[in-house]
């Protein structure tokens, strides 16, 4: 994947995050009910979004990161090794930071 390609493609992805994160947070903005266990409901409710906005957030923060790398033409190196990060894996997650071998170590 070229440059161009990964540019188009994390922006597309940033504004769709964007826009979820907006509807996410208007959600849980949302007043409760008065009844006790519809609101036991709705708190649980507030929890999932809360973690799905947070995951939301993290992957808006980690593709600006690459939007700085390719402006910076550093785009497609491990931020561990130094490495090339591989074509299929960039094509797959435009965002990786990392090389499959470093990404493997992490986890």
């Amino acid at each position: 994947m070229n440059q161009l390609q990964a540019r188009k493609q994390l922006l597309r992805r940033q504004m769709e995050l964007s826009q979820q994160l907006t509807a996410l947070e208007t959600d849980l903005q949302q007043s409760h009910s008065r009844d006790w266990q519809e609101q036991a409901q709705e708190r649980e409710n507030d929890e999932v979004l809360l973690r799905i906005a947070n995951q939301t957030a993290n992957e808006l923060l980690q593709i600006q990161h690459v939007l700085k790398k390719l402006g910076a033409n550093t785009y497609g190196t491990c931020s561990n090794c130094g490495e090339a990060i591989g074509q299929q894996r960039l094509k797959a997650l435009p965002s990786a930071e990392l090389c499959i071998r470093c990404a493997n170590q992490m986890h």
